[in-house]
């Protein structure tokens, strides 16, 4: 069971056999309920919150709300993670069902359709809806703001979305309704309730191949690459070794590299930032049968994106972060929110032989200052921002461990 202590990185093996056991569940349930606007109303608009690349919506749950979920391309029914948002909710009477890890542990989770969601004013009566028992993601402590839950393929599958990242804003619109597209259109696949695309991806000492990947807009990393031919992806040569996220029931190891070239449509990228998990233990879990990979938010943000679920295809236009380079955290290190008192920076973990471990910090370890200045003036996305910021700049961390109060300085470093 996770501490509050033990807070791993966002990565999508979190999720992945969850929802995969959900998936199972609802596909022989009634069929999906989607959204709907009432009387005549054929579009809205939405502001969101962008945090770590994530989609922040606001999302009413039997008429209560609003709630903060994750507008999440890769999860199917809806989730949530937070119980105590339903008034009358008797986990005695709930269908329950158990989900494996990526290890020996199993959880508990709960099934209902008496679930009623609204996202603005469109509505949805008797939501196929997963409930877990506790956050087994610990989102909110991943973004520093409390999250209930997820949703994915019942609002998406419901209108035409056009997500515009640089105005976190989203305008969603009926299918029927006249929609003026812009930018490139791409065909994307919808398999067990999720989004594929396909892009060509050059592989070391294989070349350019063409990969299938899941469009995950609830990752907040830009590239994983799994399996390549029934076995592990080829590893680039300059790689470092990474915790890349946390299962059910343990750490997912592998590497961090950079993929040297990835095309999707029309458009080119150059160095993109990768993990590359451990193919032993994921395959043992995960059917990796059926794709290469995963396209995470640090790359999808780099356009407006106009979803079709419906007709099978995208529209894509480059937005202002088009040019900006992948580039990964200089520090080395997690740090995660704890809320339950007062807002409290720990360490979560910290990688091998990265700037953070060479200065001596270790896990556990609670921040109380950043280069002289309380933490009250940060958020976890600006002090993830600050991480990135540039190789050789120096960030004086205050440390508090073991009622003692240290000074650390780090010196950031461009490891991949």
């Amino acid at each position: 069971m996770l501490t509050k202590y033990k807070f791993i990185r966002l990565a999508i093996y979190r999720k992945l056999m969850i929802c995969a056991g959900f998936i199972l569940l609802f596909s022989n349930a009634l069929p999906a309920q989607d959204f709907a606007f009432p009387g005549n109303q054929k579009r809205q608009s939405l502001h969101f919150k962008l945090i770590k690349n994530l989609i922040i919506i606001p999302v009413y749950i039997n008429e209560k709300g609003p709630y903060d979920f994750v507008l999440d391309t890769g999860v199917g029914p809806l989730i949530i993670t937070e119980p105590s948002i339903i008034d009358t909710l008797n986990f005695a009477k709930m269908r329950k069902i158990k989900v494996s890890g990526l290890g020996l542990e199993t959880v508990e989770a709960f099934v209902s359709q008496n679930i009623s969601a609204r996202i603005g004013m469109a509505e949805a009566q008797h939501m196929p809806t997963a409930i877990l028992k506790e956050d087994l993601f610990n989102l909110s402590g991943h973004l520093g703001v409390k999250i209930y839950g997820l949703v994915g393929f019942n609002f998406f599958n419901s209108f035409v979305v056009d997500v515009r990242y640089t105005e976190s804003r989203m305008i969603f619109s009926n299918p029927g309704t006249k929609i003026k597209y812009k930018g490139s259109k791409i065909p994307i696949l919808i398999e067990n309730l999720k989004p594929y695309v396909y892009a060509e991806v050059d592989a070391p000492d294989v070349g350019k191949i063409k990969a299938k990947l899941l469009m995950d807009t609830g990752a907040s990393h830009a590239l994983s690459m799994e399996t390549f031919n029934g076995d592990k992806f080829p590893l680039p040569y300059s790689k470092i070794k990474a915790n890349l996220g946390m299962s059910l029931s343990g750490q997912i190891k592998g590497y961090l590299g950079r993929v040297k070239e990835l095309s999707i449509g029309e458009f080119d990228f150059k160095d993109v930032i990768s993990g590359f998990p451990d193919y032993k233990i994921i395959s043992q879990k995960i059917d990796l049968k059926t794709r290469n990979g995963n396209l995470g938010a640090d790359l999808l943000r780099k356009f407006n994106i106009q979803f079709n679920y419906r007709e099978g295809f995208i529209y894509v236009r480059p937005n202002g972060n088009f040019k900006m380079p992948f580039e990964h955290d200089m520090v080395g290190m997690v740090v995660y929110l704890d809320q339950k008192e007062y807002k409290r920076f720990f360490i979560g973990e910290v990688d091998e032989n990265s700037p953070a471990e060479k200065s001596g910090l270790c896990p556990d370890d609670e921040i109380i200052g950043v280069n002289f200045r309380s933490m009250e003036m940060y958020s976890l996305n600006e002090l993830s921002e600050l991480f990135k910021s540039g190789a050789n700049r120096s960030i004086i961390l205050e440390i508090y461990r073991d009622k003692q109060v240290f000074f650390k300085v780090i010196h950031l470093e461009k490891r991949i």
